[in-house]
């Protein structure tokens, strides 16, 4: 009671001067390129400084498509590569000015304002950190490694204090085909499968198969950064954050200056980071503040309960001290630019950050989904969002941070 709603903007509406006007039976891939689009997942809105709170930019991820329910049955049948062309052209981000009355009347958007942006396939991204130039990274199109086309699968995310936001890359695999054999593959949920919107088929990159694209998937998975402010700027991948299927990334400030990352594996079993900046933030220094991301250290979540583990039973019991409590440490990934990790080199750590954290011994975790720094209290709290397989034959067993067998609801860590 005493709320209510309405659309602020739907998939498809025009964000450009020249952006067609939504036709659900006649979309095109140029149309949607120019159109918001499908699926929001992080979306934040911030206020345009000197304009008392009546403009704003509005930041959304477009993080997958519903092919199924965008299109005509009779295309969904007979004109499949317009789909998927159409498909491809949802996906990325969209920036959009917004713009109101006063505070008490609701938000419109702002066709063919100057902040509006939609980032696509073909939008080129700076690789920071010490992958950048990476034999990992190289590609028939980047031989140098140090700029990617487009973002996949932008699930969550984070505003910074300097302004700029943060997206995760979380399911990139499941749009690339590839060998499936490899130990690093097998990681990251790669295999030698038609994949879903079947993109393999218009685009070679999207095949690790073919000749010249090998390292293509190693391009995504990584925590991107983008200025909504500036559409000519260039957004950025940080690869110090290490590659996986990030949820989405938070910053705080620590009393010395230093920027702290948190950020999520989204998957059953796996981990939760913490990045540590090089260098410290400077109050009212944007292009300062925007490098910071870039260099730092790397660390994985290990946590030990202080309980017996007979009386961690699975069943949700509390132990006999009345609480799922205890102490961590941060394994060590890269630390002052070197490899904490024996056998791995610095962009080997990066780029198979899930490997790495395999090898240091981290806490496999029930999805560590949303991550969130208190900024008051300094508390973090760690979303995990389910684990239906914990403790099931073959798989890892309970602990005192992961205390439910086949955890169908998830559960919140509060760190310390």
């Amino acid at each position: 009671d005493g709320y209510d709603w309405r659309a602020l903007i739907r998939w498809g509406d025009p964000l450009f001067a020249d952006s067609p006007i939504f036709d659900p039976a006649d979309q095109t891939e140029a149309a949607q390129a120019r159109q918001f689009g499908y699926n929001c997942d992080y979306t934040d809105i911030l206020p345009l400084d000197g304009t008392d709170g009546l403009r704003a930019v509005l930041f959304v991820n477009h993080e997958y498509t519903n092919e199924n329910i965008m299109f005509p049955a009779a295309q969904l049948e007979n004109e499949q590569a317009r789909v998927r062309a159409v498909s491809r052209a949802a996906h990325g981000l969209t920036v959009v000015e917004l713009e109101r009355t006063s505070a008490e009347h609701p938000w419109s958007y702002v066709v063919g304002a100057e902040r509006n942006r939609r980032f696509l396939l073909n939008t080129v991204y700076e690789v920071t950190g010490p992958a950048a130039g990476s034999p990992l990274l190289t590609t028939v199109e980047d031989p140098a490694g140090r700029w990617v086309k487009g973002t996949l699968g932008n699930c969550a995310g984070g505003t910074t204090p300097w302004g700029t936001i943060l997206s995760g890359e979380e399911n990139f695999n499941g749009y690339f085909r590839s060998p499936g054999v490899s130990a690093e593959d097998k990681r990251y949920g790669l295999s030698d499968s038609e994949t879903a919107r079947g993109w393999e088929l218009d685009a070679p990159r999207f095949d690790t198969r073919n000749a010249g694209y090998e390292n293509e998937a190693n391009r995504f998975g990584w925590i991107i950064e983008i200025d909504p402010l500036d559409p000519t700027s260039t957004p950025k991948k940080h690869s110090m954050l290490g590659r996986l299927k990030h949820e989405g990334a938070n910053i705080s400030i620590a009393a010395n200056g230093r920027v702290v990352a948190y950020t999520g594996d989204d998957e059953r079993f796996d981990y939760l980071y913490k990045f540590v900046s090089r260098d410290t933030y400077i109050e009212g220094n944007r292009a300062h503040n925007m490098t910071l991301l870039a260099n730092g250290d790397l660390y994985v979540a290990q946590f030990a309960g202080n309980s017996p583990a007979a009386e961690i039973t699975g069943s949700g019991a509390l132990p006999s001290d009345a609480a799922f409590d205890g102490a961590g440490t941060w394994l060590p990934l890269v630390v002052g630019g070197a490899s904490q990790i024996a056998g791995m080199s610095v962009d080997q750590v990066l780029v198979n950050t899930r490997l790495a954290a395999d090898l240091a011994g981290a806490t496999k975790m029930d999805r560590c989904e949303d991550v969130e720094p208190n900024p008051f209290t300094g508390k973090v709290y760690v979303a995990c969002t389910n684990n239906t397989n914990r403790g099931t034959p073959g798989r890892a067993g309970v602990d005192e941070a992961n205390p439910r067998a086949e955890n169908r609801d998830g559960h919140v860590v509060e760190i310390t």
